[in-house]
């Protein structure tokens, strides 16, 4: 059973944040949990982790039967989307004023097991 966990106005910019999240599409999630730890972008890489772990608790709600170690869970989609752009103004020579843009984004997690994926492939 696909659970998921979804990350909202998360103060970080899509375009960075999408290069975090793609390091760990179609991972195992310790796999992937490994990796998120000692990511480049450590910042970034700290919401993820936080946002994977409360995916794998929302797995484990729905399948309190089978354990998280035993199941061959991994991450089936995650993706990143903007939010909104909070706009600031900038002082700037001659009495201009420069925009400045900081973005934020919504991240979406599925984690599945892979037992539960071979079992759907068999039924279709």
């Amino acid at each position: 059973m696909e659970s998921v966990a979804i990350l909202r106005n998360c103060p970080l910019s899509p375009r960075k944040m999408r290069l975090v999240v793609d390091q760990i599409r179609g991972q195992q999630v310790d796999k992937a949990l490994s990796i998120l730890q000692y990511s480049q972008r450590r910042y970034y890489a700290v919401y993820v982790e936080k946002l994977l772990k409360s995916a794998i608790s929302n797995w484990q709600n729905k399948n309190q039967d089978s354990k998280v170690e035993d199941s061959k869970i991994f991450v089936s989609a995650v993706f990143v989307d903007g939010a909104v752009v909070a706009k600031r103004m900038r002082t700037a020579p001659q009495g201009r004023a420069y925009r400045i843009r900081k973005r934020f984004s919504h991240v979406t997690i599925k984690v599945d097991s892979l037992n539960n994926k071979e079992n759907q492939l068999a039924e279709a």
